[in-house]
């Protein structure tokens, strides 16, 4: 999800809570604070040569010793948001991504998968990241061979 499409989420509805669950229904704990935003920039190769460039919006959780048993409000959230917006560049086209982990959630740099509204709550729903091969899935082909005589031959993805 877009960064912009995140914070047009909660500006929708600033009174309600902020909750963040995984696909297995686990909740970030009430009561986290957002310990930092970071606008990130990456730059890879990858294993096919090819570079790679691209933005994130990086959100980092964390829950204190004793946390409280309520959730930051989307309210609360954007005043940091656009505090923090004033002081680095934070691209609104880039993903937004959530960084997080506890004894039910893996420590990881989550994707936003959706962000609903609900009686006084916002959800947002953290998808876990996978890995990839770049190179092979360029060169995924749709169509394939039927006959086995003609089928492409595999060959590796990798450049070295």
């Amino acid at each position: 999800m877009k960064t912009s499409e995140f914070i047009s989420a909660l500006r929708a509805a600033p009174t309600n809570q902020l909750k963040f669950f995984d696909l297995k229904g686990h909740a970030v704990h009430y009561g986290y604070h957002l310990t930092e935003l970071k606008a990130a920039s990456f730059e890879t190769v990858d294993c096919g040569g090819q570079t790679n460039r691209w933005h994130e919006t990086i959100v980092q959780l964390w829950v204190p010793p004793g946390p409280a048993n309520v959730c930051m409000t989307a309210a609360k959230f954007l005043k940091i948001f656009d505090k923090v917006r004033g002081m680095i560049p934070l691209n609104l086209d880039a993903e937004i991504r959530v960084e997080y982990g506890d004894e039910n959630l893996f420590p990881s740099t989550y994707h936003v998968r959706s962000v609903t509204r609900h009686e006084n709550a916002t959800h947002v729903l953290l998808e876990p990241p996978a890995t990839t091969c770049k190179a092979r899935d360029r060169r995924a082909a749709p169509a394939q061979a039927t006959d086995p005589c003609c089928a492409a031959k595999t060959q590796s993805c990798c450049a070295a």
